[in-house]
């Protein structure tokens, strides 16, 4: 994932994956990294994605739960926007991503460009 480390995008895998806010012994059990991780170790991960806003987190009988501050699709197309808004020529980026997509990609970004901006 654009932005983040390794075990902090496994991690966030972990999250996006949750049907509820979990703690850090769930997130510890569900891990698939290969390697024997310690409690302190994932609890210091999600520590620091808290303070890096990527998740939040609320206490519940004296321990965390945690969740994922935005979702998967929302962090792709704020990675999409960094990258386009670093480029240094965003019109060869959009045009070089748009001939890479595959036709079904193509019509989503149809449709969605048909879509009445939502109202401010």
């Amino acid at each position: 994932m654009y932005g983040l480390g390794g075990l902090e995008s496994a991690i966030m895998d972990v999250l996006w994956a949750a049907d509820e806010p979990v703690r850090v012994r769930t997130v510890l059990e569900r891990l698939d990294t290969g390697k024997n991780l310690a409690y302190t170790t994932v609890m210091t991960v999600l520590d620091i994605l808290h303070r890096k806003q990527w998740v939040e987190r609320e206490m519940h009988d004296r321990a965390y739960y945690y969740r994922p501050a935005f979702s998967r699709a929302e962090v792709g197309a704020r990675s999409l926007r960094e990258i386009i808004d670093h480029s240094g020529d965003p019109e060869a980026v959009l045009l070089h991503f748009a001939r890479s997509v595959t036709e079904s990609e193509s019509e989503a970004l149809r449709r969605g460009l048909r879509k009445k901006p939502p109202r401010r």
